[in-house]
């Protein structure tokens, strides 16, 4: 149905679809982009056609707005779906919007679902019919444009960012589909007590989509009363509710955010948000042995050298879920990174190697000492390998004061500087007492 089209919806088609808003004042929530005098609003208001990219979770409402636009600007529309289509799909949408131009004006709104399936070739296929105004171009995608969407078409297109929908903007969608008699349920006698309908909002997790096709099945499962009412109780939304996961994309955006999170609740010393982050990453489904990588990467750059114990703990905790599988060495990694979050912090090692990397790079290939040189045979003595090198256990303390081991081309450096937090304060009391000896 075109989104001019404002005949009676098919109810054989799915509950979700037959509701799709026919304007903006029936749109829920992204009121950050649709509010009165917002960018968004403006445009569709204004008619004016441009390319846009709609980036957000499922069921925010990019397919809803993109046939917003085409219907107030008077467009034809023409949707495709990128896990699908092709190249010759695209050909075929170009030569309708020129048979449209031609014979009438009248303008032509592409909307592709999915852009970030398409590959640079055929991103590329759109860029001279956007130049010459033959088509205006909407995307929608779930993963993050910078990332999926090349740059000429990304230059072309303007981004507006969709946030998952609010409990309360879901249980006002849900309300309406009981209500509405004509694409609804409102003509079938169908109920839902208060706490349903709150589990169910709650349960889609930003969803509209997914919320109303709950609605839809706890609707076709609610049996009819005395009086011919059906009512969709609590039990009855929990049934159709239970095995449904967060939003975790793996390997997309909300995948990085929150292992993201993690990381930086372990290095802000925050056991409560380390562990409501795992349990987030591990309800969405998420390879627990991924995380455990991570995990043992954290110690070693966050814990480093001020708990040395936590990176033998973490490798452990990576082997016991290898060796016990879940529910118990998810418990495992639970007690790695509670015990990271509480360690005392350093990243003295991280920055440290980061600096003689730097100075690899810039300083290229000097060469060891020759005092430092090993000297195994006659030839290499001759050459002076070895000579002047002062042995460390022959001295007193094993410390030989005064002694560079550095490239003789490299000035000073002082790479790790321990930080006066646990282990690392005595580490570094102990080097001051060294250094002070070659003074």
């Amino acid at each position: 149905m075109s989104p001019a089209d404002t005949s009676v919806p098919d109810p054989s088609r799915p509950l979700a679809d037959r509701m799709r808003p026919r304007s903006l004042e029936e749109v829920v929530g992204q009121q950050h982009v649709l509010a009165p005098g917002k960018p968004l609003r403006r445009a569709i208001e204004s008619g004016r056609l441009h390319s846009l990219i709609l980036w957000g979770p499922p069921g925010t409402g990019k397919t809803t707005l993109a046939r917003l636009i085409a219907k107030r600007s008077e467009a034809q529309f023409i949707q495709l779906s990128a896990v699908m289509a092709g190249v010759k799909d695209i050909r075929a949408a170009v030569e309708t919007a020129r048979e449209a131009r031609a014979a009438s004006g009248r303008p032509t709104l592409l909307f592709l679902d999915e852009v970030h399936r398409f590959n640079k070739t055929q991103q590329d296929t759109f860029l001279p019919y956007l130049e010459d105004g033959t088509l205006t171009f909407v995307g929608a995608t779930t993963e993050n444009p910078s990332f999926e969407v090349v740059s000429a078409l990304l230059s072309r297109a303007r981004v507006y960012v969709l946030r998952p929908l609010t409990a309360v903007d879901v249980e006002a969608m849900l309300r309406a589909a009981l209500s509405d008699r004509e694409r609804g349920l409102g003509n079938e006698g169908i109920t839902a007590e208060q706490q349903a309908l709150e589990l169910i909002a709650k349960a889609a997790d930003g969803d509209g989509r997914r919320a109303l096709n709950m609605l839809e099945l706890a609707a076709g499962l609610a049996e009819a009363s005395e009086s011919g009412a059906r009512l969709i109780t609590l039990a009855l939304a929990q049934e159709v509710a239970t095995g449904g996961r967060r939003r975790f994309d793996k390997g997309g955006d909300q995948f990085y955010d929150q292992i993201s999170a993690l990381h930086k609740a372990v290095r802000g010393t925050d056991p409560d948000a380390a562990l409501y982050w795992l349990c987030r990453m591990l309800d969405g489904g998420c390879d627990p042995l991924y995380i455990a990588r991570r995990v043992v990467r954290m110690a070693v750059e966050d814990v480093g050298v001020a708990d040395p114990r936590a990176f033998a703990l973490t490798l452990d905790a990576w082997e016991a879920y290898d060796r016990l599988g879940s529910p118990e060495g998810e418990l495992a990694i639970a007690n790695a990174v509670v015990y990271l979050a509480c360690a005392p912090k350093s990243n003295a090692v991280y920055v440290a190697m980061g600096e003689a990397m730097a100075d690899v790079e810039q300083y290229g290939t000097l060469d060891v000492p020759p005092r430092l040189r090993n000297a195994p045979t006659r030839l290499m003595k001759g050459l002076g390998y070895g000579e002047g090198y002062r042995y460390a256990h022959d001295e007193p303390g094993a410390y030989a004061p005064g002694e560079r081991y550095l490239p003789d081309e490299l000035p000073d450096r002082r790479y790790y500087r321990p930080v006066p937090r646990g282990l690392e304060i005595k580490i570094g009391e102990a080097l001051d007492r060294l250094r002070n000896k070659s003074k």
